[in-house]
């Protein structure tokens, strides 16, 4: 509760710090010429309205607003200033209508209003206030506190617009994708310009990416904003006025989508919906990932590969950093230190290594380089407005860079990545594409970019660089690999940019401050869209010691995207640097990160397939509880396992909040009541987790990678309950795109019990068949003897109790009802 209290104080501090300048009109003014006024033009009443199809046209007599029905749960509404709408183009949004079940228009006395089946958009006619209601409830959940608004930017044209909307007392923020501090947004103010923020501390923004989507909660029911603008944007939630939340950009259109719950889950899976959900990466991608900048020569590399496999740490994947290239130049090789790297990545993945490799945007200018020869000729570089192209160092020297919003570049770039394949490569990690750019930062203003065809200069088109770059990699290595599924990473990026890569969260520093930064990083990205997330365990910069880096592999386990990083400048950390008793325990957590392959797997698809975020923060377990709005360091993966990190140094033991129902110790079976806060042991080789009643976990044997093994039975690791509970297994390829054409198995488990029964029913989806043929289960927390098992009504004679007090026996994977009667 200290905890709690302290984030509430920090809450209050910065709603009632009060802003006597305010700092648009700061950022605004030009530091040369001097300040100028500021005039802001706001709409005024409704004098006009105009109905297409699902879109609304409402006028004030100069500016005009639309309001467009998406679904029966989302309205975007867009704002022309001077009546004339900006193309309807979005790299977020590939196609905005959904499915709508009907919807109308009223003329009423004081407002105009538009209303599906679920909500209703008023605009009131007096002042072209637009305000969301629920039309079950009747509740307001978003209106404006003042007219939409804008100015006129003089100096590069178009216009700054403006959102400010009424916050509510007990009214609470998550979401905005790469933020840290904490999880509650309420009382901060945050800017969105993706950055290259090394090393970067609590509370600093921005940093790499831009998600300009939030949810806000009050009176126990949750909506969203999308504020879909690529441009330089900021958010304020009740910094500068407690009873105000306010969006604006410093160009483009003010466009923002509504999205109603009432749930948070209801929210981002809709927010998903228009953005899109990760494709299902190879399993493989799901394994421990090393990473160093650098692993070189190959005499090193190989010496981390016996490492891992002399100790019997499982891992999936080495990554080359940078200096595997001939001077830093893309798509080549350093051939003193790797002289034949094609027969190099062969030998790794015949021991079970996947290899992928770092491609930055910076392309050398070098007549002789290859690359930069066919970018030059093509015209495929980026150029500024008086036509000089767009030039800067970063690591190879003097650089040219793409414009990866033209779809020809991006085809070209794509192509690129053929040699790389060729050779065996099976992952992209794609950095320094914010775009970052040494001394400057990152690109001029003035920069032009393609986008689309739509055009655009840097100041559209900087948050979308990464995002695009990272496109034209995911597209590229799918048509390269030929059904096989692409794995790539990207350090900068947009909303949506998710359908292309997964992401971590940049160049983080080796402290237990870093260590809950991340832990809260990760969550938040996750219900802002952004799933297959991590950070670089460890600490890329700095120096863990073995207690550190050993809470951050436990932490890491249940991170979607696992992997250590770190600078060539420090220590070395691999699992075993630290020596025992670090050792023994990583190695534990490593390959009980294999053992839940299945579950993770399934998580996965639950996120593809249904738009669910991968980890659940204890807000969107209990919305409804106020207290749950600053709980921040628990959380579940999927909806089954949840994850209490250990984040303070020389902890043996923590309090956790357990949410409502009834919850398994992982490690003692013990069985714990929901609702209430508990205080756990927390010894440095037990980081507190617990499984929710009625659940069916699926395991693996331990695996030294994905694949290693054949299957021959699963284990279902089945909780008892006395309520009916559904989980899930996915299991398909693992590294195809059969499962787009229904070539996978989604099993669904329901679990109910009594006092004298448990019952187990399974379902089967889809055209998959596993090889496996048995399911061995492990039933815990029964509250009677058994006397009977049945598997469809045959009994079961060889079951026993382990040494845990648990129920074990076998059946056929393919039965349909389980009984275990008293």
């Amino acid at each position: 509760m200290e905890e709690l209290n302290k984030q509430q104080q920090e809450v209050n501090e910065n709603i009632n710090i009060g802003q006597e300048v305010d700092e648009t009109v700061q950022h605004l003014n030009n530091p040369v010429s001097g300040p100028k006024p500021i005039v802001k033009k706001y709409l005024s009443a409704v004098q006009q309205v105009l109905v297409e199809g699902n879109r609304f046209y409402f006028s004030d007599g100069d500016a005009r607003v639309e309001i467009r029905v998406v679904s029966d749960e989302i309205i975007r509404v867009r704002l022309a200033p001077h009546g004339v709408f900006l193309d309807d183009f979005s790299y977020a949004v590939p196609v905005v209508d959904q499915k709508v079940t009907t919807f109308k228009m009223e003329d009423r006395e004081d407002c105009y209003t538009v209303a599906t089946n679920t909500i209703t958009c008023k605009i009131r006619k007096s002042d072209f206030h637009v305000s969301f209601t629920e039309n079950a409830s009747q509740m307001v959940m978003s209106e404006d506190d003042s007219p939409m608004h804008w100015e006129e930017n003089v100096e590069f044209g178009g216009y700054y617009v403006y959102a400010t909307k009424k916050c509510l007392p007990d009214e609470n923020f998550f979401g905005l994708g790469d933020k840290s501090g904490n999880m509650n947004l309420r009382g901060r103010h945050f800017q969105n310009w993706n950055t290259d923020a090394y090393s970067f501390g609590w509370d600093q923004d921005p940093l790499y990416r831009t998600i300009p989507f939030y949810t806000g909660v009050h009176h126990q029911a949750a909506y969203g904003i999308f504020f879909d603008n690529t441009f330089r944007s900021y958010f304020d939630f009740g910094k500068e006025d407690q009873s105000k939340t306010s969006f604006w950009a410093d160009g483009g259109e003010l466009q923002y989508y509504y999205i109603h719950g009432p749930h948070l889950m209801d929210v981002v899976k809709r927010y998903q919906s228009l953005t899109g959900t990760h494709p299902m990466p190879p399993k493989w991608a799901l394994g421990y990932h090393q990473c160093r900048w650098s692993y070189y020569p190959e005499k090193k590399v190989k010496e981390i590969a016996d490492g891992f496999r002399s100790r019997n740490i499982p891992c999936d994947a080495i990554y080359l950093d940078i200096d595997y290239m001939d001077g830093y130049r893309c798509f080549t090789w350093n051939k003193s230190h790797f002289p034949d790297p094609k027969r190099m990545i062969k030998e790794l993945a015949n021991d079970g290594f996947k290899t992928v490799v770092m491609i930055d945007p910076g392309i050398k200018v070098d007549d002789n380089y290859w690359v930069f020869k066919e970018g030059k000729e093509n015209n495929y570089f980026c150029r500024r407005s008086d036509d000089y192209f767009m030039e800067g160092h970063v690591w190879p020297g003097r650089c040219q860079f793409p414009d990866f919003t033209n779809p020809a570049v991006r085809e070209w770039w794509g192509k690129l990545y053929k040699g790389l394949v060729d050779m065996g490569v099976a992952g992209v990690w794609n950095d320094m594409n914010e775009p970052a750019v040494f001394g400057s930062g990152t690109f001029p203003n003035d920069v032009r970019h393609n986008y689309e065809g739509y055009r655009g200069s840097h100041r559209k088109a900087h948050n979308v660089y990464g995002m695009q770059m990272v496109r034209s990699t995911y597209d590229g290595l799918k048509k390269l690999m030929r059904n096989k599924r692409p794995f790539t990473i990207t350090r900068a990026g947009y909303s949506g940019m998710q359908r292309y890569g997964c992401v971590w969260t940049g160049d983080n520093v080796a402290t237990w401050e870093h260590l809950k930064i991340g832990n809260i990083q990760c969550q938040r990205m996750s219900i802002s869209g952004v799933p297959f997330c991590g950070t670089d365990i460890g600490g890329f910069s700095g120096e863990p010691d073995g207690e550190l880096f050993t809470r951050w592999i436990q932490l890491g386990t249940f991170s979607p995207f696992m992997r250590a990083h770190s600078a060539g400048d420090t220590a070395e950390r691999e699992p075993w640097s630290f020596g025992e008793p670090y050792t023994s325990i990583n190695r534990t957590y490593i390959e009980l990160r294999y053992r839940l392959m299945p579950y993770l797997y399934s998580v996965f698809w639950e996120h593809h397939r249904y738009g669910f975020p991968i980890l659940r923060p204890l807000v969107m377990l209990e919305q409804e509880n106020a207290s749950t709005s600053f709980r921040q360091d628990e959380f579940t993966f999927g909806d089954k396992i949840l994850v209490c990190p250990v984040l303070e140094q020389g902890a043996t033991s923590r309090t956790v909040y357990l949410p409502k129902g009834k919850w398994y110790n992982f490690w003692t079976h013990e069985v714990l009541t929901g609702e209430s806060e508990h205080n756990v042991q927390a010894p440095l080789e037990n980081m507190p987790l617990f499984v929710r009643a009625g659940s069916v976990i699926p395991e693996y044997p331990v695996m030294q990678y994905v694949g290693e093994k054949n299957i021959d039975e699963v284990l279902l690791n089945v909780y008892y309950t006395d309520y009916e509970v559904n989980s899930f297994l996915f299991e398909d390829h693992g590294d195809t795109f059969a499962y787009e054409q229904d070539i996978y198995s989604e099993k669904k488990f329901s679990v109910n019990g009594t006092q004298y029964l448990l019952t187990i029913e399974q379902s089967v989806d889809g055209l998959y068949t596993p090889n496996y043929e048995l399911y061995d289960y492990k039933v815990v927390g029964l509250p009677f003897n058994v006397n009977k098992i049945t598997v469809d009504e045959k009994d079961v004679v060889d079951y026993r109790t382990d040494e845990n007090n648990c129920l074990r026996f076998k059946s056929n994977k393919n039965f349909t009802t389980i009984k275990i009667y008293n």
